[in-house]
């Protein structure tokens, strides 16, 4: 078995990995959508505590709140957003002056009642959008489109649009089979789409193995597409803790299982390499195609 200190070196080793790897940057920003196929998972506070975990390792990341009635992300850091996603879209506010610093400096974009908009816009406002989010890939290394859970159109796009789509579910029997429910209709629409799995409140490393495996065995077997497991996070009382408190489990508590394994998995994510087809365009000119071909 492995011992404390052999366990240590070697997260020390995959942080001082995880710090060298070329920073993405130059208009190359990452575009990636967290979602679920079902809610009460955890999958907002999976990706705030992910984005401030990449923030950790030298990256320049966005939070985007993309969920549409459930738009939580400023609740889970006791901030309150002057501005959303409606001031862009009416020409009130340019995208940089919607960006809100959260806790630990994290920049986010809250996206209230402005994305029920979003998806009916004329050809003359898609154009505004798509030169608005140019403005902003263009510093950072990641963007995060926290979607709602399950498959309305509305999440369908945000997935389809994305370079990567981690899909955020827990052990209990429901949770995955509307996980697997969701690979299914989107790798459905759309085959190029790169998927990776999280398991949130797993008892144990081995439970979330276990999870992860019912989940990759029947895409394996029905849809051909062997998707990833990017890593789990722990069930901990700490989280829980944090969401009453308003602040985000890894500042609350840096120590606890929770905190260690969502920095592991970042650690993990910023080193694996991106997978996509050949020819295939991604990155901010990727999105902007693949969001306008979608909004005709």
């Amino acid at each position: 078995m492995m011992d404390q200190a052999q366990s240590l070196r070697n997260l020390m080793s995959a942080k001082a990995k995880a710090l060298e790897a070329p920073e993405r940057g130059a208009g190359n920003a990452k575009f990636v959508a967290v979602t679920s196929g079902k809610g009460g998972v955890g999958k907002s506070n999976f990706t705030l505590n992910f984005a401030l975990a990449l923030q950790r390792l030298g990256r320049k990341v966005l939070v985007f709140d993309a969920d549409i009635g459930m738009a939580n992300i400023d609740v889970l850091m006791g901030v309150r957003s002057k501005y959303n996603l409606s001031h862009l879209l009416s020409g009130e506010k340019q995208i940089d002056e919607i960006i809100e610093k959260g806790a630990g400096s994290l920049p986010y974009i809250a996206g209230g009642s402005g994305l029920n908009s979003l998806f009916s816009l004329s050809e003359k406002d898609l154009v505004y959008f798509t030169t608005q989010i140019q403005k902003i890939a263009a510093d950072m290394d990641y963007i995060l489109f926290d979607t709602g859970a399950g498959l309305s159109k509305e999440t369908l796009q945000f997935i389809m649009s994305a370079d990567e789509c981690i899909v955020v579910t827990t052990p209990e029997p429901t949770a995955i089979t509307d996980a697997y429910a969701l690979i299914k209709v989107v790798y459905g629409m759309e085959e190029s789409t790169n998927f990776k799995l999280v398991v949130n409140r797993a008892e144990s490393q081995k439970e979330a193995v276990q999870t992860s495996d019912k989940i990759r065995l029947v895409t394996s077997r029905f849809l051909n597409l062997e998707i990833p497991m990017l890593g789990f996070v722990s069930d901990d009382s700490h989280v829980s803790q944090s969401v009453k408190k308003q602040v985000p489990f890894s500042i609350h508590a840096p120590g606890c299982h929770a905190s260690r394994d969502i920095q592991n998995l970042a650690m993990q994510y910023v080193v694996s390499p991106d997978a996509h087809q050949e020819g295939s365009l991604t990155g901010i000119k990727g999105f902007i195609q693949k969001w306008m071909r979608r909004t005709k």
